[in-house]
């Protein structure tokens, strides 16, 4: 006895998973694991097909009435996944700017090194530190909370529905955390290394004899590191803040 699908479910699970898609595509978490792209879309579909079967999941009639309707419902699906995606590269991104920019303090910025993740060059300390973030993203269940998003998305923010009720605004907010965490989670090492860069201006003027390029580059090393390292114990509210962030952002986004 053949089993007769709803059109309507079909039509739910394809917008549900291109919104799911980017997630394990784009997303630092999911997306950056070498796993083919066959598992990816498996993953993705099952996934969508799970939300639609859960209920709960208004497939708009309207977006089969037309093939016009129906390609512009996917292609707002697509934009809401990556929309949702930048706040996790966001929250990610801040650990490494912030390593990027105490890289260029220390003097590791000239030597980056190969992410055997992402496959390509990065900065050494900003590397250090992403990696620390995901960690302690799994550790803490993140990953179950971006699946808790997806579904709050899709009770703020249907399939079918307009783009233009998206909040933009929130983007652009989001750009500002990128920089804000970033320096928060490496401030004591840099201005450390700014009183240290300041100290050797001073010894340089009173004793001109001295070489402080050769002296500073070990020194700044040596202190950059051993400041970072010293930190780390107070490094659990700016993860807890990059982390709250993605929720924060979505709760912007989707109005």
């Amino acid at each position: 006895m053949n089993a007769v699908v709803d059109p309507l479910w079909l039509a739910a699970v394809f917008l549900l998973a291109l919104r799911v898609a980017p997630l394990f595509v784009m997303a630092p978490v999911l997306g950056s694991t070498d796993v083919p792209v066959r598992v990816r879309v498996l993953l993705s579909l099952a996934l969508a097909a799970m939300l639609a079967s859960a209920g709960g999941v208004p497939a708009d009639a309207g977006v089969l009435a037309a093939l016009g309707a129906f390609l512009a419902a996917a292609a707002a699906e697509l934009v809401i996944g990556v929309a949702l995606v930048f706040g996790v590269f966001a929250a990610f991104g801040a650990f490494l700017f912030g390593g990027r920019l105490l890289d260029m303090q220390v003097g590791f910025g000239i030597a980056n090194v190969f992410d055997p993740v992402t496959r390509t060059q990065g900065p050494l300390l900003g590397g250090t530190l992403g990696l620390l973030a995901l960690v302690v993203f799994f550790a803490v269940d993140g990953h179950h909370l971006l699946i808790r998003g997806v579904v709050y998305s899709l009770e703020r923010f249907p399939p079918g529905r307009p783009l233009s009720a998206l909040n933009a605004a929130a983007v652009v907010e989001q750009f500002g955390t990128v920089f804000a965490l970033g320096v928060l989670v490496v401030s004591p090492a840099v201005i450390l290394l700014l009183l240290l860069d300041a100290g050797l201006a001073v010894a340089a003027r009173t004793m001109p004899q001295m070489n402080v390029f050769f002296v500073a580059m070990p020194l700044k090393v040596v202190a950059g590191v051993l400041m970072l390292a010293l930190s780390m114990r107070y490094l659990a509210p700016a993860l807890a803040r990059a982390f709250d962030s993605i929720g924060t952002y979505w709760q912007r986004l989707l109005g």
